[in-house]
């Protein structure tokens, strides 16, 4: 399915001198949320360098550690210098509905990058994965490794979810708990600290230390330990999570004999070292490459007055209506299989590893 863009005069003109398959050159700015995680610094380099590649001029600005008032202020900085499109990840997806009526009034096409920005009417596309299916290649991996189709349990989990202002985290948590809350709802799955809420298991930032923490807590409050009450298997719901909770688990007696099963996502450097240590179960690639090329196609069509690709057009309601989107595949990536996935594939390296 395509849909029908604009374009300035302008670009058009210079379009129509250009050979088939050239981009018209422009400024695009892109606007990412921290350098504090791995998975951003890949996604904006991988996209400057494609960006640049394709003969555009490129604004690439980080806002702090997830500082809101840094992005806001840069998206403002980036409109005022008349860049041609914006790409953003948004920090909190409803922070940036005033700054992008700057965006509107110039007819700046926006291009919400990862995370939906919700609210606004200047959004005009959205690139991301399934994000629906990360959450249930994450349950499923438990639901398989336990075998609870079936076993009878009870079997003792808890759950970690990222920040509720992002809204990727509906549909990662929705696509989990279609495949666990059955069984936690027959009580082959028991959460023992009864937090089986989304905002209950929220962790402002993604953050790894809050994650540790509160997996401290838990481990305190339950008697979770290896001699203790058995825990079999955490979702997280991405790396820091993951390695977070793996910390706790560690310092508590755990190790790659009888650690629980750990889910996660992004394949960062550390949780595929846990992976092949045994420390954490999977993860769910979502290769940024995949995503940055799909927005540089989409950039390129823009600026060429073409149609932009979209795969879905019924999902994502950022409250102002339907964005046009175009969801990239995620693939669980495991012990067995991230050689072929991350190495083979020149992801990473042998010895990034």
């Amino acid at each position: 399915m395509k849909i029908k863009t604009t374009v300035s005069a302008l670009c058009l003109a210079v379009a129509a001198v250009t050979f088939a398959g050239t981009a018209c050159a422009a400024k695009i700015g892109v606007s990412m949320p921290t350098q504090s995680l791995q998975r951003w610094n890949q996604d904006g380099s991988n996209m400057k360098a494609m960006l640049e590649q394709s003969g555009h001029t490129v604004d690439l600005q980080y806002a702090g550690d997830n500082d809101i008032p840094t992005q806001v202020n840069q998206i403002e900085n980036m409109i005022a210098s008349d860049v041609d499109v914006l790409v953003v990840a948004s920090i909190d997806g409803s922070a940036l509905t005033e700054v992008l009526k700057g965006a509107k009034d110039k007819s700046i096409p926006v291009i919400a990058y990862d995370r939906l920005i919700m609210n606004s009417d200047a959004v005009s596309y959205y690139a991301t994965f399934d994000n629906t299916k990360v959450g249930r290649l994450q349950g499923q991996y438990i639901a398989d490794a336990l075998d609870l189709a079936n076993q009878k349990g009870p079997f003792n989990v808890e759950l970690f979810t990222g920040p509720t202002d992002d809204n990727n985290v509906n549909f990662f948590w929705g696509g989990a708990m279609e495949v666990l809350k059955p069984y936690i709802d027959n009580g082959t799955l028991v959460v023992k600290s009864g937090q089986t809420e989304k905002e209950q298991c929220a962790t402002l930032n993604w953050n790894l230390e809050e994650a540790q923490k509160r997996m401290e807590n838990l481990i305190s409050s339950v008697a979770y330990g290896p001699e203790d009450t058995p825990l079999v298997a955490v979702l997280c719901q991405n790396d820091a999570l993951a390695c977070g909770v793996a910390n706790a688990l560690l310092a508590t007696g755990y190790d790659a004999s009888n650690m629980p099963v750990i889910t996660g996502q992004d394949c960062d450097k550390p949780a595929v070292k846990n992976i092949v240590r045994g420390y954490q179960s999977m993860s769910v690639f979502k290769d940024t490459r995949t995503l940055a090329a799909q927005v540089v196609k989409m950039v390129n069509s823009i600026t060429k007055g073409e149609t932009v690709e979209v795969n879905d057009t019924t999902t994502y309601n950022n409250g102002t209506g339907v964005i046009p989107s175009f969801l990239c595949e995620p693939v669980a990536c495991t012990k067995d299989n991230y050689k072929e996935l991350l190495i083979e594939s020149g992801y990473y390296s042998e010895d990034d590893l």
